[in-house]
């Protein structure tokens, strides 16, 4: 018996953490949290005292471009492997 045998009875569940509306509220979530983290910086070029720890923000910004790069990814397949079939 194959394992990885598709059944056309059965439909695909989505776990609620995967599911379009929590990708896109993520999606929206990290965008802010980028923002946070581009203020940051133009704070902390602004401010001599603050110079050391402009790695904070720069953390934040490239963390949070990674989540919605990743996210959007999943989202993109999931949309056109469902308008494929």
């Amino acid at each position: 018996m194959l394992i990885e045998k598709k059944l056309f009875f059965r439909k695909v569940i989505v776990p609620w953490y995967d599911s379009e509306t929590a990708c896109l509220i993520v999606i929206v979530f990290m965008f802010l949290v980028c923002l946070f983290g581009f203020a940051g910086i133009s704070v902390a070029r602004e401010n001599v005292e603050y110079h050391k720890h402009i790695w904070i923000a720069v953390l934040l910004v490239v963390l949070s471009g990674v989540v919605v790069v990743s996210t959007a990814i999943r989202l993109i397949k999931r949309f056109t492997s469902r308008h494929s079939k």
